[in-house]
């Protein structure tokens, strides 16, 4: 079937082929009779704007790439939650990309996002300094870091970390706990090292409190089921009583390896987790859990981005980092205590 083309409308309009670019693009500068005379007619015809060729003369889509490091991890979720509610209020489509914490997947996903001459794109990049981000902002297209802070060439979003591993460290030092794991990814990513570096201060300034790090390949269920085994095989006397996990993810993972070897949860471990995703809360257990502004983290990252697309002689970088806080629940405190 032949495509409807913009003339056609036009004519059973019974308007300029103008009008109806106006109609489409600017439809505040056209009267509201002549504007349904318009849509009545693409109504009528089916007719389907094409994106391409208009995005070929404007040199620019509507559309925004975000780039995470697990798409299955509901924190990365519930960011693209907020940064397309937002998105969606400035007709603009937010493109979700996985790079498996992959350099090469990432490296990938930037050149097609790049091709595609999307508005810009928000990424949590897989390693801390990416000379290809601050390339791409050159080339014109900008980049907004999320859940990592820049360091002033560019626009980021990000959450104290070093802040959130020693609310979970004070509070578990706070409920008598002396000997205290954490579990965490690679510490080559930078939210990793940096609650591990807020829970070492915590202990730093305790006495008699030891910390062991057990640094796992992924910040997965698997790994944390890994982890847990692992510290279930232990001793009960060199086993820690605590654990603090670099995500909610590992926690649950870890939470179930502690009940499939019938360790208690928390009689004789306690358990904090980070994110506070959904399933945080409707655990068997409650876990506890450091909160990160997620909805927000997407939201402000979108603003940032096309603030500095619509408005670049007023935009200047900033570098947004939101405050953590400690959810307490069932899993870190000691049995018979009230939240």
């Amino acid at each position: 079937m032949a495509t409807t083309n913009i003339k056609e409308v036009a004519q059973l309009a019974r308007v300029s082929v103008g009008t109806v670019s106006n109609v489409l693009n600017r439809p505040e500068i056209v009267s509201p009779a002549t504007r349904e005379r318009v849509f009545a007619a693409i109504r009528q015809l089916g007719f389907v704007r094409n994106e391409v060729a208009r995005h070929l003369r404007v040199g620019r889509s509507r559309t925004v790439g975000l780039v995470v490091l697990d798409v299955a991890n509901p924190f990365f979720a519930d960011v693209a939650q907020g940064a397309e509610a937002l998105a969606d209020e400035h007709d603009t489509m937010v493109v979700l990309c996985n790079s498996a914490a992959s350099p090469h997947r990432e490296r990938r996903h930037l050149d097609q996002l790049e091709q595609q001459r999307v508005l810009g794109i928000l990424i949590t990049p897989v390693e801390a300094d990416n000379p290809r981000l601050l390339q791409l902002a050159a080339r014109g297209t900008p980049v907004v870091l999320v859940d990592r802070a820049a360091h002033g060439s560019q626009c980021s979003v990000s959450v104290d970390d070093r802040l959130g591993g020693r609310l979970a460290g004070n509070h578990l030092i706070e409920q008598g706990h002396r000997r205290v794991a954490f579990v965490g990814g690679p510490l080559s990513f930078q939210q990793v090292a940096d609650r591990h570096a807020g829970i070492t201060s915590a202990v730093e300034a305790a006495e008699g409190v030891m910390l062991e790090t057990l640094s796992m390949p992924a910040l997965s269920i698997a790994e944390g089921r890994a982890a847990g085994e692992r510290v279930a095989a232990l001793p009960p006397p060199s086993r820690p009583t605590a654990v603090f996990c670099a995500n909610d993810l590992l926690a649950l993972g870890f939470f179930q390896a502690m009940t499939a070897q019938g360790v208690r949860v928390p009689h004789d471990v306690a358990i904090v987790g980070y994110d506070d995703i959904d399933f945080a809360a409707a655990s068997a257990v409650p876990l506890s859990s450091v909160r990160q502004p997620r909805d927000l983290l997407g939201r402000t990252a979108i603003d940032l981005l096309l603030e500095e697309v619509e408005e670049p002689d007023r935009h200047s970088h900033r570098q947004v980092i939101f405050q953590p806080d400690l959810v307490v629940r069932e899993s870190s405190l000691r049995p018979g205590a009230g939240t």
